[in-house]
């Protein structure tokens, strides 16, 4: 048997996710307990919402946490380069290899005339997928079209009738029909390729062997196993990981539970509880004990012990354990030097000394200007935004949007994040001074604080959009009803 060899490949379009590092870790764990190699790529097809600064901020994460791989951007390897956004013509080479083998063919379609498509698809309770229209063009039809420069994509063939059968680790066979599956497109219109092609290809040249990754990804498994038999390359072990879910069995999202691992850091959680408790995530030792680190959880894992069941990810459970290594770990010592990492480091305080000295009088001031700033969420209710002179209902939606605001901001300096805010105010036709004012509450607990940006430069997007999110709740954020009418309502700002 060949030597085993997992992967993450995360895209870099936002905050590290505690669902990124939970699948890092058993691929991880399933590696090295075999013997193998975990590795990491950084899937960046998405060239529009791909930035540098969170392929650091995700590298930087998992590194915190305590997880390690063989091969990667950061650390190279002989299977290179590890970003898919430089590995560019190999992609569209083995889409042409397919178009030239009939596994694939090119489709013309315009953007407005597949919107029609599915429209009409969905006025007559079709599934709605791609309806293979390119495929009645004739070779002729097709090369005076190439040859004339109209734009196309290429898609891959997929068997209109039967049943691909999936073989999981976990959950054995499963049988999806091929009618529910649609006619990918491998290779876009701009040249570069989608997920399903790039992450095939990548996959086989990289000699991954067994492919753990969250079982939304089940839908897509006959189109890998599809394009692996169309390149007559041998199929990697598929398996499939039950999803991270809030306590209300939901599926774990950033607006009932911070996802976030920077938020966790900055929180003061210690990697080692995090790991630990990703770790119980749907997996146990064979002692079943609770606490345990990282190299154990290596020692004794076996991916069968792996329960289906959904894990739920529960902050206070978390918190419980983050606890227990911190009693049962850390000397007083320990303890100091790790506070002192966390919270007095200079870089951390260096940053906030400038705001409050103008502030203080005496040094025993310090607590009481600045304690916001090593506190994790405030106690903020919705009788802290009485003073503020606004509307309720302009008050929720200011909260709101300023979050949304602040979720896609990802160059995060206080210049831009003003910038960001005044614009918004102007937009929503309130005064700057007035829209600052529930920002003041909501990230400093007051607003007889220091300067609302700079605080939340200085607190970084994690805990600002956490503390903005706390705010929403306790104001009363929008129903259901409401929250398509106000997305419609900030899109038009």
């Amino acid at each position: 048997m060949s030597e085993v060899r997992t992967r993450i490949a995360p895209s870099p379009t936002g905050d590290p996710h505690v669902g990124t590092a939970y699948i890092a870790l058993f691929n991880m764990a399933f590696a090295k307990k075999m013997g193998g190699e975990f590795i990491l790529r950084i899937e960046d097809t998405d060239q529009t919402r791909s930035t540098p600064e969170s392929e650091k901020m995700i590298l930087d994460a998992l590194r915190w946490l305590g997880l390690d791989w063989a091969e990667g951007p950061d650390v190279g390897g002989p299977y290179g380069p590890y970003r898919q956004s430089e590995r560019g013509d190999i992609y569209k080479d083995y889409a042409l290899e397919l178009v030239e083998k009939g596994h694939a063919f090119y489709a013309f379609e315009t953007p407005e005339e597949l919107d029609q498509m599915r429209a009409e698809q969905k006025e007559q309770g079709l599934p709605q997928k791609y309806d293979g229209r390119a495929l009645k063009l004739t070779q002729e039809e097709v090369q005076a079209k190439l040859e004339a420069g109209v734009p196309y994509v290429i898609r891959m063939k997929v068997p209109e009738e039967g049943t691909c059968v999936v073989q999981d680790m976990l959950r054995g066979t499963i049988e999806i029909d091929w009618a529910q599956i649609d006619q990918q497109v491998l290779l876009k219109a701009d040249g570069l390729p989608t997920y399903h092609l790039a992450n095939v290809v990548d996959d086989h040249l990289m000699k991954i062997t067994h492919v753990i990754r969250g079982e939304e990804w089940i839908n897509s498994a006959p189109k890998h196993i599809l394009l692996y038999q169309y390149f007559g390359w041998e199929m990697p072990t598929l398996c499939h990981m039950p999803l991270l879910r809030n306590p209300d069995k939901s599926k774990l999202s950033k607006r009932k539970n911070p996802t976030s691992i920077l938020y966790y850091q900055r929180m003061g959680f210690l990697p080692e509880a995090v790991i630990n408790y990703l770790g119980r995530m749907g997996w146990s030792m064979p002692d079943e004990r609770e606490k345990f680190a990282l190299s154990e959880m290596i020692e004794h894992f076996d991916i069968q012990r792996v329960s289906l069941g959904g894990p739920v990810f529960d902050v206070e459970k978390l918190k419980w354990l983050n606890g227990v290594w911190i009693r049962e770990d850390l000397s007083v010592a320990d303890f100091a030097q790790k506070f002192a990492e966390w919270g007095l480091n200079s870089d951390y305080v260096n940053a906030i000394l400038p705001l409050i000295i103008p502030r203080i009088d005496t040094f025993s001031d310090v607590a009481d200007v600045a304690g916001f700033f090593f506190k994790g969420q405030l106690d903020v209710t919705a009788e802290s935004f009485a003073e503020i002179k606004m509307e309720q209902e302009t008050l929720r939606k200011a909260l709101q949007f300023a979050l949304w605001k602040l979720e896609a901001l990802r160059a995060w300096e206080k210049d831009n994040i003003f910038a960001e805010m005044k614009s918004l105010a102007q937009a929503m036709e309130v005064k700057p001074k007035d829209f600052f004012a529930p920002l003041f509450v909501a990230v400093a607990g007051t607003t007889a604080s220091v300067s609302v940006f700079d605080s939340m430069s200085i607190l970084g997007p994690d805990m600002t959009r956490a503390r903005l999110r706390h705010a929403v709740n306790v104001v009363g954020g929008p129903s259901k009803k409401e929250a398509k009418r106000w997305e419609k309502e900030f899109a038009e700002l």
